[in-house]
């Protein structure tokens, strides 16, 4: 069969770059199509080196050809990058911190601040040196997982400077406006006032070195979000969901927002929280109460890893109440359920750091009543 140019470019025009508005054909990407008979030779031109985009790029194309135009078609992608070069990160650095994950999610309720515990709590077992930073200004929760919910960052003289010492309890370096505020005390806060209390437990805190610097953020989208990756180069994001529809729809767009050509950071996978139901005296059994696999899928559509699942148990809630983390009770599922999600994290963190350039902190400006994202 001899396989026409235009059918192909055709085909072509439906697929979409992840971070970009337009189609590869109507954005430029296509450089150039071949056929010689049955066999296809398509150049891609992409501005990014993330190895998850150039894939996802190529198994859309072949998938596509296959689909519209001929499924026996033989299909070759040649990929070349040309991406803008990388200015200075000219966004603060923080000295000593080596990798910072941030740790999101579309929805409220999916369970990411226990998440963000549990992970925290593992990597300083595993010996890796923690920090969390609790960025749900609204709604801080790392005081009371950790048990340190009456404690406050004492005042230390670092180079000169005064600095807050954030607050250490099972080896991690805790930092929360919940230090800061009563427990009945509701913050009301505009934008720019989150930001800069935000700030200041970034930059004005002793943070020694770390490893890995947590940053658990508010549900959503938002001014706290980009106030985040404003100040900070991010390593890269974990997005957390449960397996109903509901909650995917909302991970599903904060795994956008990180891929966006504006925020660029790189995903380093989802974790399905709730993903089943074992009751204690049935600790085999499985149920599964939200839908299964949800994240799962979700994962595989977005060609992003799926970094683990942690089951629906009753003493998950108790330890998160009593302050002391799940994953903290040794020869447990749970242990073992969070030492794999964690395990997969580090090694999503390790393959990043090997594959593409730091990321750049963002740079925000405001026209005409409306937010604009720009690289630093």
């Amino acid at each position: 069969m001899k396989l026409e140019r235009k059918e192909i470019l055709k085909a072509l025009e439906t697929i979409t770059i992840a971070g970009e508005g337009k189609n590869m054909v109507e954005s430029g990407a296509i450089t150039n199509v071949l056929t010689f008979g049955d066999e296809v030779v398509v150049d891609l031109l992409l501005n990014t080196p993330a190895l998850h985009i150039k894939k996802r790029a190529e198994v859309d194309i072949i998938k596509t050809i296959h689909d519209l135009v001929y499924e026996k078609a033989k299909v070759k992608v040649n990929i070349k990058v040309e991406a803008p070069e990388k200015p200075e990160i000219k966004g603060k650095q923080i000295p000593g911190i080596t990798n910072i994950v941030a740790i999101a999610s579309g929805k409220g309720g999916v369970g990411k601040s226990t998440i963000t515990a549990n992970i925290a709590v593992t990597l300083a077992k595993m010996g890796f040196s923690v920090g969390i930073l609790d960025a749900d200004i609204y709604g801080p929760s790392m005081p009371i997982m950790f048990d340190v919910e009456m404690a406050k960052p004492l005042s230390v003289e670092v180079d000169g400077k005064s600095k807050m010492k954030p607050v250490e309890s099972y080896e991690v370096k805790i930092l929360s406006i919940g230090f800061f505020t009563k427990p009945d005390q509701a913050v009301i806060w505009r934008g720019p006032m989150a930001g800069k209390a935000l700030n200041q437990m970034i930059f004005d805190a002793d943070w020694g070195q770390l490893d890995f610097l947590l940053i658990d953020l508010p549900p959503g989208t938002g001014d706290i979000h980009l106030s985040i990756m404003q100040s900070l180069p991010i390593t890269g994001a974990v997005v957390v969901s449960t397996p109903q529809a509901v909650a995917l729809a909302d991970a599903k767009k904060g795994v956008s927002m990180f891929l966006s050509e504006a925020i660029n950071v790189p995903v380093l996978g989802i974790i399905e929280n709730m993903a089943y139901f074992t009751p204690e005296e049935l600790p085999n059994n499985k149920y599964y109460i939200f839908g299964k696999e949800g994240a799962k899928n979700l994962a595989a559509d977005l060609n992003v890893p799926l970094l683990g699942e942690i089951p629906l148990v009753q003493s998950i809630r108790e330890a998160g109440d009593y302050g002391r983390p799940a994953a903290m009770q040794t020869g447990t599922v749970l242990e073992a359920a969070f030492e794999e999600v964690t395990r997969n994290v580090v090694q999503q963190v390790v393959n990043r750091n090997e594959s593409i350039p730091p990321t750049e902190a963002i740079k925000i400006t405001t026209m005409a009543g409306c937010s604009a994202v720009n690289k630093k």
